[in-house]
């Protein structure tokens, strides 16, 4: 059930986003990338290739679901034809994939991280960016990181529309480094007298 809105300035663009509760006590401005216009997301892609391209990325990696559009864009600005996408659910052709356990703050399961290990050697000693839409626990990225990683990928950058809270930096320690995201969500927290207050921390 929606909160109310939130309003995001997310790189160039400000953002109208639902607030969605994720627990009783805990709630956050939910940034859904299909929701989003193609033109924002075409804007946003390029912005976000700008912090990425000095770091020399040579192949765009992206998170399914919500990661898919952004890395598509993202790929496009730095002028690359391919990307690769780390699945959630297991498909056919990922019976043998590479993967990796992971529990994220929207999604009530564990779920696994699965990367086609095909697509995943044809990235052993390629430079990456790793994209997805929002960085909150870290969980995720973690877990993308260390599929990476396992196919001797060379991660040089993570790039995000936004990170949420401050969990995600503890989460991946020194490769907090590599995060670049164009905006910053905080955590809604209720309050005993039933109010949402933003949490930063």
């Amino acid at each position: 059930m929606e909160l109310g809105r939130y309003r995001a300035q997310v790189g160039s663009c400000l953002l109208e986003l639902p607030i969605v509760e994720v627990s009783e006590d805990l709630a956050i401005a939910l940034l859904l990338t299909v929701e989003q216009p193609i033109s924002v997301l075409a804007q946003l892609g390029r912005e976000l290739a700008e912090h990425l391209e000095p770091r020399g990325p040579e192949a765009v990696v992206t998170i399914a679901t919500m990661g898919i559009p952004l890395g598509i864009e993202v790929a496009r600005a730095l002028e690359l034809d391919e990307y690769v996408v780390v699945h959630k659910t297991p498909k056919i052709h990922l019976h043998d994939a590479v993967a990796a356990p992971v529990r994220s703050i929207t999604t009530a399961a564990p779920q696994t991280l699965l990367l086609d290990r095909t697509r995943g050697a044809a990235l052993a000693g390629v430079k990456v960016a790793l994209i997805d839409d929002v960085v909150s626990t870290g969980a995720t990225m973690v877990a993308a990181l260390s599929l990476l990683r396992a196919v001797d990928a060379e991660v040089v950058g993570i790039g995000a529309l936004c990170t949420e809270g401050a969990a995600w930096r503890d989460a991946l320690g020194a490769d907090a480094a590599l995060v670049h995201a164009l905006g910053v969500l905080p955590l809604l927290v209720r309050q005993p007298d039933g109010a949402l207050t933003a949490d930063w921390a």
